[in-house]
């Protein structure tokens, strides 16, 4: 969905980076009771550092360790959150199929995944 598809709703533009250069520009939906959208750019672009500095410290890190660990996080979280679980288990299950859902568009000269930055 773009904003053009809903002009009510409030969306994020969001750019990142990837260790070998590719970009990636997503427009991630927000929540209706999202109560500052620049704290959570800026706690996303920390989240995204923090993970890119450990895995750089971990070695080998594979892309299924990662998702894993990031969704037991989300899980942690929620519940210290306190009671109300179900209620608070739906809005995770919105907001993340709101993130899978967003429209990303990779940047012009991105490098396939396989292909090794030193050969482009």
């Amino acid at each position: 969905m773009s904003q053009q598809d809903d002009p009510g709703r409030k969306f994020l533009p969001f750019r990142t980076t990837t260790a070998t250069g590719n970009q990636f520009d997503f427009e991630f939906a927000l929540h209706p009771e999202t109560a500052s959208p620049v704290q959570v750019s800026n706690l996303l672009s920390a989240l995204l550092e923090t993970l890119d500095r450990e895995i750089g410290q971990l070695g080998d890190v594979g892309n299924g360790d990662v998702l894993q660990a990031l969704a037991m996080a989300l899980v942690v979280r929620t519940r210290m959150l306190g009671p109300g679980s179900d209620r608070i288990d739906g809005l995770v299950r919105e907001l993340v199929e709101s993130a899978l859902a967003s429209s990303v568009r990779p940047g012009p000269g991105n490098l396939p995944p396989d292909q090794d930055p030193a050969v482009h």
